[in-house]
């Protein structure tokens, strides 16, 4: 079953993807929503996940038929396509969307194993600055190794969901899709994806990063 082929999802994705973009205004769509929700009420978006919107472009390609499949794990990931293939016992049974680092970030390539699983992982280095106050969002893009918080105001941490660490601070996890590679050098996925993902890999399950 391809729940994402369905013409009704497809037509969802499509409505819901022009309402994220329209609500971005001026913002570089890189980062805009990524961090949405963040210090406010949490909220599921479609395809999202708790403070992800849905992706910027409708999600046609994205599945998962490996729930009655059984077989050693094995991730592809390649990011000419922005795609990650999932495979069980040789068969593949998942492709994913992807956004992999962008060309000052990138992932880099290779033979990896999966290192660490955490569900509700956050990022050490990167989050948001937002109005202690008012909650106001000051900058949406913080490497808090180099920005120093500003005078009332509060950092909050990237929320990075079902996060599969690869090599380094490098891994997989739930995150926004602009449509590119725009990530600092993780492997955003749709929330679905990411948690399919996430329940069907174990500690030492190879990764290929081409």
């Amino acid at each position: 079953m391809k729940p994402l082929k369905s013409p009704i999802v497809r037509w969802m994705l499509l409505l819901t993807g022009v309402i994220v973009l329209g609500a971005c205004g001026p913002t570089d769509p890189e980062y805009s929503g990524y961090m949405a929700g963040i210090g406010g009420p949490q909220q599921a978006h479609s395809g999202g996940g708790s403070s992800h919107p849905a992706p910027a472009i409708p999600d046609d390609i994205s599945y998962w038929d490996g729930d009655g499949t059984t077989g050693s794990p094995l991730i592809k990931i390649n990011r000419g396509q922005q795609k990650a293939y999932f495979y069980k016992g040789g068969v593949l049974v998942g492709v994913s969307r992807i956004s992999s680092g962008n060309e000052d970030h990138a992932t880099p390539p290779g033979k990896y194993k999966i290192k660490e699983k955490d569900k509700d992982h956050k990022s050490t280095i990167y989050g948001v600055f937002k109005d202690k106050a008012t909650g106001q969002m000051l900058n949406d893009n913080v490497d808090i190794r180099v920005d120093k918080i500003p005078p009332g105001a509060v950092y909050y941490p990237a929320p990075m969901p079902n996060f599969m660490r690869i090599t380094g601070g490098v891994g997989m996890h739930t995150g926004y899709l602009p449509g590119y590679a725009a990530s600092h050098g993780c492997i955003r996925m749709p929330h679905q994806m990411a948690e399919k993902f996430f329940e069907n890999v174990v500690l030492g399950t190879p990764v290929i990063i081409e």
